[in-house]
């Protein structure tokens, strides 16, 4: 069971980048005391609640060569400010990928004190040098993925953000240790100059920019989101978040310096329930 507290929900979004550029936005997701609104959650805080101790297992292999490369959550509601979620998990697919195998956890979380359905989540884990081991190299036990085009023209809508050089320091805080993103000699072995950025922080700083300019910063019409990640990003790089809202679904993705590092980004707004 994975319990939080607003501490724990304040925490994660200063991880994902609200309030630094300025410090009086978005203070119901980063105080308890904002101007008389409430306080609230950002939406992709979900990807935080899953508990390890429901994670299936992948067997046995170096963890500096896993890569998330994959991510999808949708959100039922507004999730609590303080709470309790009970997860359950189940390894959807394994694929051989040659090189490597694709794992494809598929999650579910709910109020442990209601009952009530949270969220659901879909991760792709690269695990790289283990493929060849004969298994299946399509979409066995995966869902096909939706076609996906970058649309012709500029965005609909650009949104920047500067991420911190300590931003991967402050984002592990809300649970994910892997040394990969702080520990220099770690990175160097792997083939890097310097601990990456967390590819569910770089997703966080997606998910607001998609609740602010799609919602309105209406967490209860966030609904699901999903996204590839497909290069690494530096702390202290700046990120630009595109997004085309077309009618449908709206297609986003993110880029450095150095190139697009989220891709085939789709937002579905939930139904306005007001």
């Amino acid at each position: 069971m994975r319990t939080w507290t607003f501490r724990d929900v304040a925490l994660y979004a200063l991880g994902v980048g609200a309030g630094a550029e300025d410090p009086a936005r978005e203070l119901r997701f980063t105080t308890e005391h904002s101007g008389g609104a409430a306080p609230a959650v950002l939406p992709t805080f979900a990807t935080t609640l899953l508990s390890r101790e429901t994670e299936p297992a992948l067997g046995d292999f170096d963890v500096s060569q896993l890569l998330h490369t994959e991510q999808s959550v949708t959100l039922h509601g507004p999730l609590p400010v303080d709470g309790a979620a009970r997860s359950t998990s189940r390894l959807a697919a394994l694929q051989d990928r040659g090189r490597g195998a694709l794992a494809v956890v598929e999650s579910s979380c709910v109020d442990a004190r209601t009952g009530r359905p949270l969220a659901e989540l879909r991760t792709g884990l690269t695990i790289r040098h283990e493929g060849g081991f004969g298994g299946n190299r399509g979409t066995e036990g995966a869902r096909t993925p939706d076609p996906w085009e970058r649309p012709a023209g500029a965005p609909d809508h650009t949104v920047g953000y500067r991420t911190a050089p300590n931003q991967a320091l402050l984002y592990r805080l809300s649970g994910d240790r892997n040394p990969l993103h702080s520990d220099p000699v770690l990175a160097a072995r792997v083939g890097f100059r310097r601990p990456l950025l967390h590819g569910l922080c770089t997703f966080g700083y997606a998910g607001r920019a998609l609740l602010h300019t799609l919602c309105d910063g209406d967490t209860g019409r966030f609904g699901t989101m999903s996204a590839s990640f497909t290069a690494p990003v530096l702390p202290g790089q700046d990120l630009t978040v595109r997004i085309w809202d077309r009618g449908g679904p709206a297609l986003f993705e993110v880029r450095s310096d150095r190139g697009v590092v989220v891709d085939r980004g789709r937002f579905e707004r939930r139904p306005d329930t007001g």
